[in-house]
This record gives structure tokens, sequence and C-alpha cells, in this order.
């Protein structure tokens, strides 16, 4: 069978979901909950850190192009792509367990280096990871079936990664409260740090182990011949991005969403804690509605793009989105209502749909960029352009790590009190609902500029196979 249609085994869809699995159980965990574990456990100021946060991004900058270049240059034994879930699997692991050790409590020297050496590990995995499902396959419906699958282990991971405060909790201190004279579990202070790490260990030695599954049960079927990967170096990076305009349009899309996504993810646990005053187990189950709709919506992604296209998919499921911050920012900010927690958790099930299945779709067009760059180019840099998409997603994450950093900072929030002020809380609430809302609504205009429909997809594989079988 050749490799444009190409169909995958569920053994080998799954086996290749396990690596989102995996990194989700690492990354996001680090993406999601250091920021919270600086401010809270590590003694960082706010602006502190989210200053480090944007000075790791410059340095993904330039290391990203490297790590893709290599990666199509490179040719380990056990496969171009699939060999870097183990090598780069295992340092990523310990960097990020180091990321949550507060041996070291409010030394920024020792959280730049653990946190530099975690984000160029994981860009040892991402890239690579990326690639190696442009590898396996050109088929547009299969690649589409093949990246729900991914989404639906991605989300399996973030709903494990948001029961963090009750793993915590397992490990965590208990102190009296003086208010209610009862023993209390303590997982967002100094006296949690063992707690954390603990928690962190578990998260990323399973992680671990899942990216050796997914190792096993991957095979690489489309490849750049040796010829032409003797060819490849850094700069290339550029100049796929200048000639490749949807993969442009796409990784634009990228940093909007990965921002607005971090805004959010890491706004919860403030929004949780000082807007609701929620309970470990309030803000886990908070936390779960951000992931549950993902079983529900992504298997159903295929049928529905067949109907509405991809644009209007992504215009269908951000609008969902949007509307469902602004009701959440209404709700609680009506007092009648901001104690209504079965209301929020409605709301917070309805703006989670939205944002699963527009921003788990989005990794499906990753591998078209790369195809549409063969048929420009006549080459497969699978690997530089998944770096690209990693430099912009990454950047993402860092804005949405600065963002929450200096609006915290702005409104006055103190991580010594337990209570905040009015514009505290109002400005973790914009975190959680307005500004990304805002930020959605760009994404809907961006995604609207991308051109490669099913149809165009299938004329550039028929013309790229065809031109394989004149060589």
């Amino acid at each position: 069978m050749d490799n444009v249609s190409q169909k995958l085994s569920w053994r080998e869809r799954i086996g290749l979901g396990t690596g989102e699995l995996a990194q989700n159980l690492i990354y996001q965990t680090v993406s999601i909950w250091l920021l919270f574990f600086y401010t809270n456990v590590y003694g960082l100021k706010p602006e502190t850190a989210a200053v480090m946060f944007l000075v790791v991004r410059f340095i993904d900058i330039l290391w990203d192009p490297v790590v893709g270049a290599f990666v199509d240059k490179a040719s380990p034994r056990w496969g171009k792509y699939r060999s870097w879930l183990i090598l780069g699997g295992i340092p990523l692991a310990a960097f990020a367990i180091l990321c949550f050790w507060n041996g070291f409590s409010g030394s920024l020297l020792y959280a730049y280096v653990t946190y530099v050496g975690m984000s160029m590990c994981f860009t040892l995995i991402n890239v690579p990871y990326g690639a190696l499902q442009s590898s396996v396959t050109r088929d547009t419906e299969e690649i589409t079936i093949l990246t729900t699958v991914r989404m639906l282990f991605a989300n399996f991971g973030g709903l494990v990664i948001k029961t963090l405060p009750l793993v915590i909790a397992i490990f965590a201190p208990r102190v009296l409260n003086p208010e209610t004279g009862k023993m209390e579990v303590v997982y967002n202070t100094p006296e949690a740090g063992t707690a954390w790490f603990i928690t962190m260990g578990i998260f990323a030695l399973v992680g671990l182990a899942l990216f050796f599954i997914c190792f096993a049960e991957s095979r690489e079927r489309i490849a750049m011949d040796k010829s032409d990967t003797e060819k490849v170096k850094a700069s290339d990076l550029w100049m796929e991005l200048v000639r490749n305009r949807p993969l442009r349009v796409l990784s634009i899309f990228f940093i909007v969403a990965f921002t607005t996504m971090s805004i959010s993810n890491a706004a919860d646990s403030y929004f949780m804690t000082y807007n609701i005053q929620a309970t470990p187990l309030m803000t886990t189950v908070f936390m779960w509605l951000g992931t549950i709709p993902a079983f529900i919506f992504l298997p159903l992604v295929p049928a529905i793009k067949k109907r509405t296209g991809k644009k209007g998919l992504f215009r269908l499921f951000l609008g969902f989105a949007i509307l469902g911050m602004l009701l959440m920012y209404l709700f609680v900010s009506a007092p009648s209502l901001k104690n209504c927690f079965p209301l929020l958790c409605v709301v917070q099930f309805f703006k989670s749909s939205g944002v699963l299945v527009a921003t788990g779709y989005m990794w499906a067009l990753v591998p078209e960029t790369v195809t549409y760059g063969e048929y420009q180019t006549g080459r497969r840099v699978a690997g530089i352009v998944n770096a690209i998409i990693c430099i912009f997603m990454k950047a993402g994450i860092a804005l949405g790590g600065v963002v929450p950093g200096l609006v915290l900072s702005w409104v006055g929030f103190n991580a010594s009190h337990q209570a905040q002020t009015p514009l505290a809380e109002q400005g973790i609430l914009w975190l959680v609902t307005l500004i990304p809302a805002a930020l959605y609504l760009l994404s809907i205009f961006i995604i609207g500029k991308y051109e490669l429909t099913d149809s165009k997809m299938e004329q550039i594989n028929k013309e790229i196979t065809e031109r394989e079988l004149c060589k």
C-alpha cells in the first residue's frame, strides 16, 4: 500500500497517542502549575517568574531551529524521529522533577537552570514527535483520525494533571486552622514543597514509561532521501517560514492559541483559590470540566469537519469558547451567582468544549504544511516544520506565562495574603475570561486565512506521488 493511502492499525494509533499523554504528564504539568509553585511555594515574585518565562523563550528561539535541522539530518539507529522519544525523554523527565524541588527555595539561578534545561529537553521530544506523525502517512482523513486519538490521549493527560491538588494533598502537611479548629491540608505554601516534588516525580516517571511504549509501537514510512537530509541546515527554518504561507498562518494561530490557553491554565488555580475560595476537590472538579468535553466531542471531529469544513469547524467551536467565557465573567461578577458552584461548572463545561475541539484539531494541520512544503521544494523537512511550530507554540506558552505574572503584579496580588483585594480578584477574573475571549476572537480571524482545503491536499498528494514514481 502506498504512503498516500496508508491506513494505520488501532494499535499504532493508540501507540502514537501514548506519546501525547507522556508529553502532557510532564510538560503540561510544568506549564500549568509552575507559576503557581514559584509564587506560592518556591518564593518568587510573579513579575520575576514572568520575566524568566520570557527569557527562556528567547533561548528557545535560538535552540529550536538547531534541533529541527539536527533531527532532519541525523539518522539514529532506532529511527530518524522515534529514537528521540528515548534519547530526549530521559533528561526531560529528570529536569521536570528538578523544577519542582524546593531545596534551593527562592534561588533564581536554580529556577533558571532547571527550567531552561527542561525546555531544551522538551524540544528534543516535541520536534521529532511532531515529525513522526508526518512520517507515518500522507492520507488526510487518516491524519485527522490520528490527531483525534492523540488529542484524546492529551486530554486524558490533562485530566490527570488537574488532579494534582488531590495528589499533593496525599503528601502535604496538615495544619490547624484556628478559625475552624480543624486540621487542614496545606498545598499552596512553602511547607508543601516536598509534596510537590513527590507528585511531579510520579507524573514524570509515568510519562517516561509512556515514551518507551510510543517508541515501541510507532513506524516510520515517509522520510527524505539521505542526499536531501545532508543539505538541511538551521537557517532552512526561516526560509521554510518565508515560502510556506499556510505554515505562516498556522504558526501565528499557534502562538495566539497557546498564549490564550496558557493564560487560562495559569490563572485557573488563582481563580479557584482566591475568587471562589474553593477546596482542593472543587478545584479538581472545575479543572476536570476543562478536559472532560474532549472525550465527548473530539471523536466527532472527523464527521463535523466533513459538514463544516476546516474553517467552519474553528469558527463554530471558538465561538462556543468566547460565549462561555463571557457568560463566566457575568456570572462570577454577579454577587448572587458568584458562589453558585454548579452554575460555574456548567459554564466551564460549555467554554471548554469549544476550546478543546478547536485547539485539538489545529494539530491535524501541521502535517499538511509539511506536505505543502514538500510540494513546493521537493524536500520533506518535517523536523524543520515542527521546530517552527514548536517555537511559536513555546512563544505562546511564554506570553501566556508572562501576561498572568504582569497582570497579577499590576493588580497588587500578594501570595502571602489568604484574601486578595477586589482589584486583585478582578484581575484574576480578567485572566480567566475577558483576555482569553479577545484572543480567541483574533484566532478566528487568523485561521480564516488558511488556504489548504481537503480537495487541495488531495491534489497535492497526488502530484507528489506521481513525481516520485517518475524518478
